[in-house]
């Protein structure tokens, strides 16, 4: 990708835990390397407790990072040090959450909680004027007839219009990337399909790029461009989304990818024993971090971290074990 939007170099965060007579360091994220194109589509997927959450607030500088750099329209944003360079890069990154129940005051009705943005991260605007933008956007998501839900409480809408009312704050900053955590995990299967449709309309229509993190490897492929999967605070495989589905090169993929019921999904680890032991991510020690759950794992696995390395068009796989996609053609 030569001209991201957005790129994070190396970014890692670590939490110190324990007191002070026993210090620990919790590794949340280490060393992550990624890039989102314009109008593009990126799905985080993993588990829970993965890292991907903490790269979200890292992205959106919630966090700090512990080292590392983000770059954002070719210009590093890591350390923004006034309030005005802070304000203009949450409107161009924001985020929504993944509880759509507690992301809305219910004390005020849905024209306060998109309003009160407007009036914050554009002041250019007049009263009546932030009036007609949240309209607007409350009609962009799909929440029509605008004037009637602009009108109305948070405990009047379902989960499925908050978490689209989530969407409208975000849209109403004008941004160039919203970071979407786990948006629809909350609501019901019968509407999460209109969430991931909103979100494909308003990279159309909008030309908003999006970082949809999930633990729901089914909708990635649905909504995504590209996935990136995280285990254990490390990136372990990128590529493009039916291409990584189809044919997944890190073991853990393999898992997640046979975990879900789909009559396409490829043969090879869907009766692989998995122990489920969760990554041990407290001072952990060199080695690969998957290797206590892995079926493949070897002697190397245990004792050297491997590293991302290009395997095919587009495709980074950290696994020892994983092979180039001319070596398997070659074999065949």
């Amino acid at each position: 990708m030569s001209d991201p939007l957005l790129r994070a170099v190396g970014l890692t965060r670590h939490f110190r835990i324990g007191g002070l007579l026993s210090p620990k360091t919790l590794h949340a994220v280490d060393d992550v390397d990624l890039e989102i194109g314009r109008g593009e589509i990126v799905a985080l997927v993993g588990e829970s407790g993965s890292g991907k959450s903490t790269i979200a607030r890292l992205l959106a500088r919630i966090y700090r990072p512990t080292s590392g750099e983000i770059w954002f329209e070719g210009r590093e944003i890591t350390n923004l040090r006034t309030r005005r360079q802070r304000l203009a890069y949450a409107s161009d990154v924001p985020m929504v959450f993944q509880d759509p129940f507690s992301s809305i005051n219910p004390a005020y009705r849905i024209s306060h909680a998109i309003q009160r943005g407007i009036k914050l991260h554009r002041r250019e605007l007049s009263r009546e004027q932030r009036r007609v933008e949240a309209l607007r956007v409350l009609d962009a998501v799909g929440l029509v007839p605008a004037e009637e839900t602009f009108r109305k409480f948070p405990h009047e809408l379902s989960g499925g219009q908050r978490q689209r009312v989530g969407f409208a704050q975000a849209l109403a900053f004008r941004p160039k990337l919203i970071i979407a955590d786990e948006p629809v995990s909350m609501l019901d299967v019968s509407i999460r399909v209109g969430v991931l449709n909103l979100m494909n309309e308003l990279r159309a229509q909008q030309g908003v790029s999006f970082l949809y993190i999930t633990h729901d490897i089914a909708s990635a492929r649905y909504v995504a461009d590209r996935v990136l999967v995280m285990y254990g605070g490390h990136l372990v495989e990128e590529g493009p989304t039916e291409d990584v589905l189809a044919r997944p090169k890190h073991p853990y993929t393999q898992l997640l990818v046979a975990a879900v019921p789909d009559p396409r999904a490829p043969l090879g680890l869907a009766d692989a024993a998995d122990t489920g032991e969760p990554p041990r991510v407290v001072d952990p020690s060199e080695g690969c971090r998957f290797a206590p759950r892995c079926p493949l794992a070897v002697d190397i696995c245990r004792t050297v971290t491997p590293v991302r390395r290009e395997l095919g068009p587009g495709r980074l796989a950290a696994c020892h074990l994983a092979e180039p996609d001319e070596l398997k053609e070659s074999a065949a």
